[in-house]
């Protein structure tokens, strides 16, 4: 992805802040025309800029309250496989080939713990996973945020 400019992170700081705010309202605040607003934002659609909307639907309003994250030591040469099969567990929300003693990182959903227990099973059930540790987030203490990213990119 090509760097983004002052008039990309200002653009998108504001929609930050108002994400429900209008290509008119968000020319009016940064004093740039329509036009270069939905151009603006076209092109960072076409950069890759903005991620997928169901990153922004909570999980505990789907009946999921608890999250985990499970860590995964797996048999490298079923890597490939062993990330298609645990695509197909609905639970898992993300996962993150790593660096260091495990192989995988997936941040997990669960009615509770008991049905965490059944996605572990599922999880080790794949053929190629060895073993996992799981870790159970007591509370999250920074939501995910780009903010001061975009607000150090901008110099503000």
């Amino acid at each position: 992805m090509q760097p983004l400019d002052g008039t990309d992170t200002r653009l998108l700081s504001a929609m930050a802040k108002d994400p429900r705010g209008t290509v008119v309202a968000l020319a009016q605040k940064l004093g740039l025309s329509r036009n270069t607003v939905q151009a603006r934002m076209a092109l960072l659609e076409k950069k890759h800029a903005f991620l997928s909307f169901e990153r922004r639907i909570n999980p505990v309003a789907l009946g999921y309250p608890l999250t985990a994250f499970i860590t995964v030591h797996v048999q490298q040469q079923k890597l490939a496989s062993l990330a298609r099969d645990l695509a197909d567990i609905p639970e898992i929300l993300e996962g993150f080939g790593l660096t260091g003693s495990a192989d995988l990182l997936l941040r997990v959903v669960a009615l509770d713990a008991e049905d965490l227990y059944r996605i572990n099973g599922k999880i080790l059930g794949c053929d190629g996973v060895d073993r996992t540790d799981t870790a159970l987030a007591m509370r999250e203490m920074i939501p995910y945020r780009v903010q001061p990213l975009l607000g150090r990119r901008s110099g503000a």
